[in-house]
């Protein structure tokens, strides 16, 4: 959910990143619930809440994003993703399938993969900033040992981090690394068997959406089947969301399915390697007040 474009620039915030909490913004539906009870073993409904705002309130001190200030480290996202069917399906048909959550926040995408049935031994998440990852913990009231997925902190524009490098169209001469030993996320090059991003591409503008999507196509394993799958704020057509909210530096750019495909069968990989699946999903949040917001709902797959 979270990085810089650089070491000195941070994804920007919004202008309005300091206003009191909404209240009604706490919403978990039925399966969020249940979820939350089984992982945090809060099942007081009145606790639960006010459990969450207590982190919400920390990590708005992190950093103030809106995603922070409207629970959305509570949403199921990646569960409701049309390829996350496959990616459990990797877990389970292979032996070595290393999943990366990326831009992870406090990880719930990441657990409920784990929850689901994916090898927790094969999964590894990164964000920019450590803190998320630890009030992850605090929120499901975990330990790294009773949750043990390796968290590697860094900026994935930081080429130390994380080298850009053309996609594999053969297996890596280097094997596989292990997980928990991982201080950057370079070694993982070409052995990644599906990576989620989801909240984290519109973040930032064209040039650096072209660019994370470069480093993310070099982390992917050329086997058939491996996947990048995600979310984020999307257009009917491709440019800026004049109509959203202004944030510092400006609004926010967004791609529009056309154009997503586009970039990644035939810019990022070789045209007719992939099969890119992107839909544009109206929703509508509630906040201080309701609006409408559209979303790219999508996936690249190697074939």
């Amino acid at each position: 959910m979270s990085d810089s474009a650089n070491d000195s620039t941070e994804a920007p915030r919004d202008v309005d990143a300091e206003i009191v909490f909404n209240p009604n913004d706490y919403n978990p539906d039925e399966e969020e619930l249940a979820f939350l009870e089984s992982q945090t073993g809060i099942t007081d409904k009145d606790a639960l809440r006010e459990h969450c705002f207590k982190v919400q309130t920390d990590a708005h001190k992190v950093f103030p994003y809106n995603c922070i200030r409207r629970f959305n480290f509570l949403r199921l996202k990646i569960a409701r993703l049309p390829a996350y069917p496959h990616l459990l399906k990797l877990g389970k048909e292979y032996e070595r399938a290393i999943f990366l959550d990326i831009g992870c926040c406090f990880g719930n995408d990441a657990r409920k993969a784990v929850a689901d049935g994916y090898p927790v031994e094969n999964v590894i998440t990164s964000d920019l900033r450590p803190e998320f990852w630890q009030l992850g913990h605090e929120l499901f009231r975990s330990t790294p040992e009773t949750f043990p997925v390796p968290f590697v902190p860094g900026d994935a524009f930081d080429q130390d981090f994380l080298k850009r490098v053309p996609p594999f169209y053969e297996p890596p001469e280097t094997p596989a690394p292990n997980l928990r030993s991982l201080t950057s996320l370079t070694p993982l090059l070409g052995h990644v068997s599906a990576i989620h991003a989801s909240a984290f591409f519109h973040l930032f503008d064209e040039e650096q959406q072209y660019k994370l999507a470069q480093s993310l196509a070099g982390l992917l394993s050329p086997e058939p089947g491996s996947i990048i799958f995600g979310s984020h704020g999307g257009r009917q057509e491709k440019g800026l969301n004049v109509e959203g909210r202004l944030r510092r530096g400006g609004y926010m750019f967004c791609h529009s399915p056309e154009s997503w495909v586009e970039l990644w069968d035939g810019q990022i990989f070789k045209k007719g390697t992939v099969k890119v699946e992107a839909e544009l999903v109206k929703s509508v949040r509630v906040a201080r007040t309701t609006r409408a917001s559209h979303h790219l709902r999508w996936s690249v797959t190697r074939l």
